[in-house]
């Protein structure tokens, strides 16, 4: 029994091991099964990645790809997955990782380090949509990492399998014991000074049977491999750490170049949905192929290369929304004359109270003439529909002045647009080139903007001559029916063009008892070099709008910025 003990004491690592590893896993010093994933997750973020990588085929090609060439690169692609994806990523320590996944820690230790990290991890936290996007952004650069550091892998790799086959002969060590054991009728139960028959009969104080020398030998044989192995496994291993030591440099660097990749990727795919006016809340709403989908439309559209243009003319407006309005009570701003007896004066006050001022009070007040307080404040002018009329004939779509006429009278559209929705006013686009041809899209102000209408409304590009009749005709309609059904007056067209046109007189008079009668407004924006020829006095869009201008520059949304202060 005695020599059983030396046995049982030789064998005792692995015996303590029993049941807690698997042959296809290593083990940490501590004995228990090494991780495979740097980021420490859990079922539900486990959960999450399995979800993410059945919606995303892209996902799967980029494993594919890199899982042919390169040991443990799925493994990789879920790790830097989750960090960008889990609210407060951890990397698990070193000596809990799986010797072949130790390249994966330091890229990922590396990426949650570098300064650009944060950056990235503002657009993707929570979103699994974004995170994807930030894994394929870096595929480039994983890919370089990996080859460039192929040897560190392949001495890792290396290191984990000798270490497998070194667990596995102690396991089959330990087996080997527990025969002999169960020959002998004494159970082992991982404390070798404590012995016991089948019966739980403790054994230690009486020594038992011995072990025979046949018995033992085979044994000893199977330890001696064991050990063997394991020396092997921790020589591997040394190997390894000095070839990881070596390329740690070159890991640290290339994680840095993929994490300012996938930043810059994501930055510019969530500024383009900005732009577009989609908040994180609503695109998180979205499914994962229809977000995809989404993004290439965006990517791909007439006016993907002017997003820069529409982000910058809606932030614009946006901050123009809140109009100073003259004549409304507000802050103090100075004296003005009229005849608005609430704003009076303390000393026209005085006039109406002495009676032999009274007449003279009363003849200034008929001229509109009595001393004002002149105020400022906030108020909404407009109530009914705000309409964008947008010139799409051929013209619209040269380019001049760093954009298209078409991309920026769209852009001011759609801040325009944004105005209306903040407001609860309805809002029209229409479309217009050649005689009869136009084409509206509405959205009506309670109701949620879709963005695949707002897509469609940017897409559409007509073609052909400039005829101003009908679209304007159809902006009087929408108004009419509007103040039929709810009596809204008081709307807003905004006319964008850069051609000129005729209009009947008979249209004109039409159009004449329709600004009476709704009480509308109508602002006119000329683009192009000829815009100052048909803008001056006496054209036709100086007798159609009530604030007319020019926009020399169409980089510059500002040129429209009281537009917004107005409407």
């Amino acid at each position: 029994m005695n020599r059983l003990k030396d046995l049982a004491r030789r064998a005792s690592r692995w015996l303590g091991q029993r049941g807690r590893t698997k042959p296809s896993a290593g083990t940490t010093a501590a004995g228990h099964r090494a991780a495979t994933s740097a980021i420490e997750a859990d079922r539900f973020d486990q959960m999450t990645w399995d979800e993410t990588w059945a919606a995303a085929p892209a996902l799967r090609e980029l494993a594919d790809d890199l899982a042919e060439r390169y040991d443990y690169a799925i493994d990789l692609l879920r790790d830097v997955f989750w960090s960008a994806y889990k609210a407060a990523p951890h990397v698990r320590a070193a000596a809990a990782m799986d010797t072949g996944h130790l390249v994966n820690h330091t890229v990922l230790a590396a990426m949650l380090q570098a300064p650009e990290f944060e950056n990235l991890r503002r657009e993707t936290v929570g979103d699994q949509y974004a995170s994807a996007m930030a894994v394929l952004a870096q595929s480039n650069e994983l890919r370089d990492l990996l080859e460039r550091t192929r040897a560190t892998q392949e001495a890792a790799t290396k290191a984990a399998q000798t270490r497998r086959t070194a667990d596995q002969a102690g396991r089959d060590a330990a087996d080997r014991l527990d025969q002999l054991a169960d020959t002998l009728d004494v159970s082992l139960d991982g404390q070798v000074d404590t012995w016991a028959d089948d019966q739980g009969k403790d054994l230690t104080p009486d020594l038992g049977p011995d072990v025979t020398d046949e018995q033992a030998e085979a044994v000893e044989a199977a330890l001696a491999a064991a050990e063997a192995a394991d020396q092997a496994a921790s020589a591997a291993e040394l190997q390894a750490l000095q070839a990881l030591g070596a390329a740690a440099g070159t890991l640290r660097a290339g994680a840095r170049r993929a994490v300012v990749a996938s930043a810059d990727t994501v930055s510019a795919d969530a500024a383009l949905m900005r732009a577009w006016g989609l908040g994180k809340g609503q695109l998180q709403r979205m499914g994962f192929e229809q977000r995809a989908a989404l993004a290439q439309r965006l990517q791909s559209g007439r006016l993907a290369a002017y997003t820069d243009l529409i982000g910058r003319f809606r932030a614009m407006a946006t901050g123009e929304r809140t109009r100073r309005v003259e004549n409304v009570p507000g802050e103090l701003v100075g004296i003005t004359l009229g005849d608005d007896l609430s704003r009076l004066v303390p000393a026209e006050s005085a006039n109406l109270g002495t009676p032999v001022l009274r007449a003279v009070f009363a003849a200034r007040l008929a001229e509109q003439r009595l001393m004002l307080y002149d105020t400022r404040g906030d108020d909404r002018l407009g109530r009914g529909a705000i309409i964008a009329c947008i010139d799409c004939s051929t013209s619209m779509a040269d380019r001049y002045g760093g954009a298209t006429g078409e991309a920026w009278a769209k852009a001011c559209a759609l801040a325009l647009l944004d105005q209306a929705h903040a407001a609860g006013r309805d809002f029209a686009g229409i479309l217009f080139s050649s005689r009869g041809r136009h084409q509206t899209f509405r959205f009506p102000g309670h109701q949620p903007l879709d963005i695949g209408d707002v897509i469609d409304l940017c897409e559409t590009f007509l073609g052909g001559g400039t005829d101003f009749e009908g679209p304007l005709t159809a902006a009087t309609d929408l108004l009419e029916a509007e103040y039929s059904a709810t009596g809204s007056q008081r709307g807003d067209i905004v006319f964008i063009t850069d051609g000129e046109s005729k209009v009947s007189e008979d249209w004109m008079r039409h159009w004449n008892d329709c600004k009476h009668t709704l009480d509308f407004r109508v602002f006119g924006v000329a683009t192009g070099p000829k815009a100052t020829r048909f803008t001056r006095p006496g054209s036709v869009l100086d007798a159609l709008c009530d604030n007319l201008r020019t926009v020399p520059d169409l980089t510059d949304p500002h040129i429209t910025a009281d537009l917004f202060h107005t409407i």
